[in-house]
């Protein structure tokens, strides 16, 4: 789909995409969907799109801001069972997810444009990575945000040791990472994970309200303010890093085989109570 600006001729960077959509809300913001069918769940080509979107975004003198939002009644319900199972069989794929996981968060803290996240239904996964670490949070009250990291059986690696201790504190950082209990969006706007929280049937209309705002300011002003503040995130650089690389170490263990079957047979997990630490 072409969404350059009325009037202005430029290459569509956009045409190849396959699992998100666009559109024009105002005539300087981007909204993109992610779509994909199946809950909006992160399958191996939209990891991969996710990985690549933000520095499309920041090249596109067009955009001024973007918002991300899911298809229909879901932001996305984390990642796919089929990427997961060839991460966990094969060293190649696990290298070039890894390296996309990390495309993911470092494109995103270093657009200078602002991002503005629509979530509804469920966000887990690498749908919740961009869900947070966009610079304006809105989720709807009844919104389930989960980490599922360690249910899994890997550690969290995909964006939460750079965010959320800066965002929530430590305390509850721990808390929701290491149990993986769901807290819905009242309670994430509560203790300062998201921005905003409002009702459903506002939740698109205030997206745009808000990137509008964004893409109709000061644009000089807004970029150099979000690169300062996201300074923050790039000290935890390393922190994510070693995170990121657990994550993905994790994806060879005893825990994840374990992990992902209590997942397809619906069934609490069985979790080997040894451990090499």
């Amino acid at each position: 789909m072409n969404v350059a600006a009325p009037g202005h001729v430029a290459e569509d960077r956009y045409a190849s995409y396959q699992r998100l959509r666009f559109d024009r809300p105002h005539p300087k913001v981007l909204r993109i969907t992610m779509d994909n069918g199946r809950m909006n769940t992160a399958d191996a080509v939209m990891h991969a799109e996710l990985a690549r979107i933000w520095a499309d975004v920041a090249a596109d003198p067009s955009v001024n801001a973007a918002i991300i939002t899911g298809a229909g009644t879901m932001f996305s319900a984390g990642g796919d069972f089929g990427m997961i199972q060839e991460i966990m069989a094969s060293f190649e794929t696990r290298a070039r997810v890894w390296k996309e996981a990390r495309a993911i968060v470092y494109n995103m803290v270093d657009c200078p444009k602002p991002v503005v996240s629509a979530m509804r239904g469920v966000a887990v996964g690498a749908g919740l990575v961009c869900g947070l670490l966009a610079d304006v949070s809105i989720a709807t009250p009844q919104c389930r945000l989960v980490d599922g990291h360690t249910r899994l059986g890997v550690a969290a690696g995909d964006h939460a040791a750079i965010i959320w201790p800066l965002l929530c504190g430590m305390a509850k950082a721990k808390y929701y990472l290491l149990t993986c209990e769901p807290l819905l969006g009242s309670e994430a706007e509560r203790i300062g994970l998201i921005s905003l929280v409002t009702e459903d049937a506002d939740l698109d209309a205030r997206a745009v309200a808000v990137a509008g705002n964004l893409a109709d300011g000061a644009q000089t002003a807004i970029r150099w303010t979000k690169i300062a503040l996201n300074n923050w995130l790039r000290q935890a650089g390393p922190i994510f890093d070693a995170s990121l690389g657990m994550e993905f170490l994790g994806f060879t263990s005893p825990d994840v085989q374990e992990g992902l079957a209590s997942h397809l047979e619906k069934r609490t997990p069985n979790f080997p109570k040894d451990s090499v630490l």
